[in-house]
C-alpha cells in the first residue's frame, strides 16, 4: 500500500492506494473509500504519468550517497528524471559506467508496479541522486548522464 500526502487549497489529505488494478484503483482519502476509474490503465512503462496532481510522499527520504570522482567528460549532463511518485527499488547503473541509450539505469515501484528507468541518451553516469528504498517525486532527479 502506498501512502500520500498532500494539500489542495491548504486542505491536508493523506491518500492510501488500497488497490490498483488496470486503470481501477481503490482509495482511502482521509478514512473515506473511493473507487476511482483512470481513463488508461496504469502502465509500467517509464513514460507514463500520473492524472492526478503531484504529491508528497509520507515516506522519509534517505540521504543521497557520497559522489564518486566525476566522469573525465566534456559537454553538459542531461538529468534523468522520474516519471511518475514511487520508491526506488533496485540501483543497477553505478558512476562511471557507460551506459547506451534505452539502457535501465534504476527499478522503481509506484503503485505495486515495478517501473524501468531507461537511460535518455547514450553516455557515462555522472551521478547517481537517489538510493534504494528513498522515495521520490514526480521530476525528482534521478540520475545525470553526460
Amino acid at each position: 500500500m502506498s501512502t500520500f500526502k498532500f494539500k489542495v487549497e491548504g486542505k491536508p489529505y493523506q491518500v492510501d492506494v488500497l488497490l490498483a488494478e488496470g486503470n481501477i484503483l481503490e482509495l482511502d482519502v482521509n478514512g473515506k473509500k473511493y473507487s476511482v476509474e483512470l481513463e488508461e490503465a496504469v502502465a509500467p512503462a517509464p513514460v507514463a504519468k500520473p492524472a492526478a496532481a503531484p504529491v508528497a510522499s509520507a515516506a522519509p527520504v534517505a540521504a543521497a550517497p557520497a559522489p564518486a570522482a566525476p566522469a573525465a567528460t566534456g559537454g553538459t549532463a542531461t538529468t534523468v528524471k522520474s516519471p511518475l511518485p514511487g520508491s526506488i527499488v533496485k540501483i543497477i547503473a553505478t558512476e562511471g559506467t557507460a551506459v547506451k541509450e534505452g539502457d535501465v539505469l534504476l527499478v522503481m515501484e509506484s503503485m505495486k508496479m515495478e517501473n524501468n528507468i531507461a537511460a535518455e541518451q547514450a553516455g557515462t553516469i555522472r551521478k547517481v541522486h537517489v538510493v534504494q528504498g528513498q522515495a521520490v517525486m514526480q521530476d525528482d532527479p534521478l540520475v545525470d548522464i553526460g
